[in-house]
């Protein structure tokens, strides 16, 4: 995950679900750059995705009213799931992640932002853990430690696991919004979307979320790489500037919650979007 530097300002947002303020900072033009992706068959299969996106939204719709008469009976049927004991021990210990926050004071807090630095920008010496450097990788401000009020430490482990596990997807020639900013927005979005603050989720993509946890203890971290890359797919399918953010935001988890309702769906590994990670 090496970002390339570039020269941009990043906005002030009061809180990391709310990213669309202080949205003047990113009206400047683009100079007439245009957005490219190495991945045709990434983009396509991006852009087919928002299609089939655009024809289930909307309560005027048919077709969405019938998803929902239909998601409403299966969501009944998944009032009732109890949890096996592996199932209940991995959402135990992802809720105690959920509740770490991030405290600059821990020496295990820092090394793991730092390393985070490494991993982006491997060839520049990061000159403080509060330094100016911060904005390139795309926090607020010199200091990253305001940006995680939010989400807590979770968010730098999955940005950590990203960078690790999948290194060659944040080396593309430009970001065109704040990636780790981005990065937090879409952990404190899953986290919403799977219900996880809940004793045991109450929605059927949380629900089924829980078979995923039962197969492979990572599933959390791999899901944050798939909802990253699908986010980024969209806002390239979608040509958004970062006042759309938040749409792109909306729209890639509208896409995650029906392939995670899915019925053929028992790893992490048959989710449709999976397939991004290894495009």
């Amino acid at each position: 995950m090496r970002l390339r530097k570039r020269r941009q300002c990043f906005p002030s947002c009061s809180s990391l679900h709310r990213v669309d303020e202080d949205e003047v900072y990113w009206s400047r033009k683009k100079g007439g750059e245009e957005l490219e992706w190495p991945h045709n068959s990434t983009h396509l299969l991006s852009q087919l995705a928002q299609c089939f996106t655009n024809a289930m939204v909307g309560p005027k719709s048919w077709l969405g009213g019938l998803f929902n008469r239909f998601g409403n009976r299966r969501n009944e049927k998944f009032l009732g799931y109890t949890l096996t004991p592996i199932q209940e021990q991995r959402l135990h210990r992802l809720q105690e992640r959920l509740h770490i926050p991030f405290d600059e004071t821990r020496p295990d807090h820092q090394k793991a932002l730092i390393k985070l630095w490494h991993i982006a920008f491997p060839n520049v010496v990061l000159t403080g853990l509060i330094s100016e450097q911060w904005k390139d990788m795309g926090w607020q401000g010199p200091n990253p430690s305001t940006d995680f009020r939010g989400c807590g430490f979770i968010s730098l482990e999955n940005l950590l696991f990203f960078g690790q596990n999948f290194p060659e997807e944040g080396d593309r020639a430009t970001w065109e919004y704040p990636f780790a900013v981005a990065g937090i927005n879409v952990s404190f979005m899953l986290i919403q979307m799977l219900d996880l603050y809940s004793e045991k989720p109450k929605n059927l993509p949380g629900l089924n979320f829980l078979k995923l946890l039962g197969e492979d203890e990572e599933a959390f971290d791999v899901l944050y790489c798939v909802a990253f890359e699908l986010m980024d797919a969209q806002w390239l399918a979608m040509h958004a500037s970062y006042m759309e953010f938040n749409e792109v935001l909306q729209v890639t988890r509208t896409q995650l919650q029906r392939e995670l309702s899915l019925d053929d769906v028992h790893r992490i590994q048959d989710l449709p979007a999976y397939n991004l990670l290894y495009k």
